[in-house]
């Protein structure tokens, strides 16, 4: 690239982070009632792990801003510098002056809807009945499962055909969403009885979560009988995460793992028909729809 056009590329290097932000935002927040298109619902489920006043989970927050954090601190590293000139080139005239100044006044006005929309979630009528919690029904195929749970015994969902199962996905370091999600799923089923689904927690971290981990893993998460957590090889839990279309991000430094509170409600017939946020109204109502 010639030196000239550097700083330009830069500068639209930064606007198109700001576009994609912006976008990124308005899907996870604009406001969207339980009636609205399946797609939104689904994507903000599985992407930002959408609770049930219908804003991002901690995990979700974590994307949203981390993202475009870690997007801003990479440009300004390779091209800071670049930058720094591009932004003075486009502001010394004023059709970029207005255009730095319109920017600005959009990034205001977008702050303070998200901070109205945050604060007002709350307001929203809580429905204190969960049998009429609002649930978008599906019917995809589950991919198969096929790990080891803590008592060293292969487990397969071929194992529980004929009976519903819940699925979610965790790993043993976490200190924020794992343990919430865990402890909501378990008391769902404490809610439900003994005729309560199966219980399946997939690993999100295989490379400490081993199986010869599951034992102390499990008595940490004080699970009972009905509930599994599950490893094996590495390659093969990243292949079911993949399957499962589980997203996650990984910092390497740390091992901290970003990722949704996902629950998979899994019909007796083997099939996916409700994928919920991780409470435990949301996922008792679930299965007593099936």
């Amino acid at each position: 690239m010639r030196p000239g056009a550097r700083p330009l590329a830069a500068v639209a290097s930064l606007a198109a982070i700001a576009v994609i932000t912006a976008a990124w935002w308005m899907l996870a927040l604009w406001p969207v009632d339980t009636s609205g298109p399946e797609w939104v619902l689904r994507t903000r489920l599985v992407c930002f792990g959408a609770a049930s006043d219908r804003l991002p989970n901690a995990a979700g927050w974590i994307v949203l801003i981390g993202q475009p954090a870690g997007m801003l601190a990479f440009l300004f590293s390779v091209w800071g510098a670049d930058l720094r000139r591009g932004l003075r080139a486009v502001t010394a005239r004023v059709v970029g002056q207005l255009a730095v100044g319109i920017a600005l006044a959009l990034v205001v006005t977008g702050a303070g809807a998200v901070v109205v929309r945050v604060r007002t979630a709350g307001l929203e009528p809580f429905d204190t009945n969960p049998s009429t919690v609002a649930l978008t029904r599906i019917d995809d195929a589950a991919p198969a499962i096929a790990l080891v749970d803590q008592n060293g015994r292969g487990v397969t969902l071929d194992t529980f055909r004929g009976e519903p199962v819940l699925i979610t996905f965790a790993y043993a370091h976490c200190e924020t969403v794992c343990p919430a999600t865990v402890s909501q799923v378990r008391a769902a089923r404490g809610r439900l009885g003994p005729n309560a689904p199966a219980l399946l927690i997939v690993t999100l971290d295989p490379w400490r979560d081993t199986p010869t981990r599951l034992p102390a893993i499990a008595q940490g998460w004080a699970l009972t009988s009905g509930e599994h957590v599950l490893s094996g090889e590495s390659a093969d839990v990243e292949r079911i995460l993949n399957a499962w279309r589980v997203p996650r991000a990984r910092n390497e430094q740390t091992g901290a793992i970003s990722h949704p509170s996902l629950v998979y409600v899994i019909g007796a017939d083997g099939r996916i028909h409700y994928a919920v946020e991780g409470s435990e109204a949301m996922i008792s109502a679930a299965v007593r729809a099936l």
